[in-house]
């Protein structure tokens, strides 16, 4: 195709051929081959750029980490906005620890700039992770049952808007706005900067408890027990780890972090079985998150799907034991829910599954090629999972289906969504998402 002149962007363009090309249009979810990827300095050039992917009719991704499994923040032919320029984090202070966060900075760095003032933002499990897709999708971190989803503690954002508009979101500017974007995902506009609450938090202690997979029926029933009977200071995961090999046989891996520096609520998680091996320690919370390669892996295309469950039933525990051998190169997590944020009210935000008890995810590993011999046992897997899980995550899609996306967004929370879409997003100009057309459900 032929480029067209763009004298109106003043942000840093990246075109087919450039040496920064390769990397930026590569995602964790997929390689795009934009025309165009425009690095965006602040919230005039992002509207710039977004105001000329209107006029050339070109297709629209912003990428904030390009971490999603779906590939969102790459195209073919259109016009890419890296926010990976403006990631700027910055402490206000006072009595509400407001803090100053772009959306193009990587949680890592967010924890790291937050340590010195005692802070933290419950946020993800890894430190690449960008700050704009994670916040606006939800953000299910080490410490959701003690302070909620990340984006429980955002008190403002500067939005632009589908017309190229830079407006302030908050309780009282564009309110409907505010409300969509806490869970609505880049739907409505591009988020260049998030007002932040963060939380004093210092320290955690962390426990990683590994038990044999013979044992993981028994386990998973006494790590959901120990759980429901937990003070909210707790969080904490449930892995079937597929063997990796000779070596390395199957295993349950438990995981948590208690927000504070005291052992004590994560002990009776070291007695669920016979513990092949128990690491505890008290670290600093930036500590916790996982240091991946900030690049995607050659030919690595992990699969994700999830569901939300309200109740871990003995049911699902079967399910999941009885059909996960069968399934090499695939991880089962749980992780486990309530606390804070369950306490927020259903309404109050688009994110629409306060009242889930925990968060069952599959990851299957590797490429393409792992992934067709275990499909078939994966689709037998969620056929039995179905009756006891309703409602999933759009930050953990990897191939979202129509029925994903209704079940991120059930039904009412659509129509609210759709709603607020007609009126900054009427043309939906920002469909590479989860995405929310204009006309709901109708």
């Amino acid at each position: 195709m032929t480029l067209a002149y763009a004298p109106s962007l003043t942000g840093e363009i990246v075109l087919p051929g450039d040496d920064a090309y390769e990397t930026l249009r590569r995602t964790s979810g997929g390689t795009g081959s934009p025309a165009y990827i425009v690095r965006c300095r602040d919230a005039e050039e992002v509207a710039q750029a977004v105001r000329f992917a209107t006029e050339e009719g070109l297709t629209l991704s912003v990428r904030s980490g390009g971490h999603h499994g779906a590939g969102f923040g790459t195209n073919d032919g259109g016009l890419v906005i890296d926010l990976g320029l403006i990631d700027g984090v910055e402490v206000f202070g006072g009595l509400d620890d407001i803090v100053r966060i772009g959306a193009g900075a990587r949680w890592g760095e967010v924890a790291r700039a937050l340590a010195p003032y005692g802070l933290a933002v419950s946020s993800g499990d890894t430190a690449a992770v960008g700050v704009g897709g994670l916040m606006l999708g939800g953000g299910i971190g080490w410490m959701v049952r003690k302070h909620g989803l990340a984006l429980d503690h955002l008190v403002a954002a500067e939005v632009v808007t589908a017309d190229g508009r830079i407006v302030r979101a908050s309780a009282t500017e564009h309110p409907d706005l505010f409300w969509a974007i806490r869970g609505g995902g880049g739907n409505f506009g591009v988020v260049t900067t998030f007002e932040v609450a963060a939380t004093r938090e210092r320290e955690v202690t962390f426990a990683r408890i590994v038990y044999p997979a013979s044992q993981a029926a028994r386990v998973l029933r006494s790590w959901r027990d120990v759980m429901r009977s937990a003070g909210d200071e707790l969080t904490s995961t449930a892995q079937l780890s597929p063997a990796s090999g000779d070596d390395a046989p199957p295993t349950v891996v438990i995981t948590a972090c208690q927000a504070g520096g005291d052992h004590d609520a994560v002990e009776p998680l070291t007695r669920l079985g016979d513990a092949l091996s128990v690491d505890v320690a008290v670290q600093p919370y930036a500590d916790l998150l996982v240091e991946t390669p900030p690049g995607p892996r050659p030919a690595w295309h992990a699969q994700l799907r999830n569901r939300f469950a309200r109740s871990c039933t003995d049911e699902l525990i079967d399910t999941l034991v009885s059909h996960v051998g069968g399934i090499p190169m695939t991880v089962v997590e749980l992780r486990a829910l309530g606390g804070a944020m369950g306490r927020v009210p259903a309404g109050a935000t688009a994110f629409a599954h306060r009242d889930a008890e925990v968060l069952l995810t599959t990851v299957v590993l590797g490429g393409q090629a792992e992934h067709a011999p275990v499909r078939e046992n994966l689709e037998a897997l969620w056929r039995g999972l179905a009756p006891h899980t309703g409602g999933a995550y759009g930050n953990f899609l990897s191939e979202p289906s129509k029925d994903d996306v209704a079940a991120v967004y059930p039904a009412r929370t659509r129509e609210r969504l759709a709603a607020v879409k007609r009126l900054y997003d009427p043309a939906n100009l920002f469909d590479q998402n989860i995405n929310v057309g204009p006309e709901g459900s109708r």
